[in-house]
């Protein structure tokens, strides 16, 4: 699935309001439990716009440089692409 630009952005704004939920409810007290609940729905909201990210990283910026034939630019753009993975783990 291809995600535009205003997809993304629209994906991160979701993301910040439940973060601003997420301060709310501790301001307001609310209970523990709810509240870590809702820090694991933002976290995986997060890294779900993290991976549409990645994935249009590798489709469009890895792929080409690969296709180019120039080496150099290939094994540096595989080389960030390791670093951010490892980074997972």
């Amino acid at each position: 699935m291809k995600t535009t630009h205003t997809e993304t952005l629209n994906r991160l704004s979701r993301v910040a309001g439940q973060v601003q939920g997420i301060r709310r409810m501790v301001e307001e007290e609310k209970y523990c439990i709810d509240i870590i609940t809702q820090i694991q729905a933002a976290r995986s909201a997060l890294r779900s716009v993290e991976m549409q990210i990645l994935q249009k990283h590798m489709h469009h910026c890895v792929s080409s440089a690969v296709e180019s034939g120039n080496k150099k630019e290939s094994d540096e753009k595989l080389e960030e692409l390791l670093c951010v993975m490892k980074k997972q783990y």
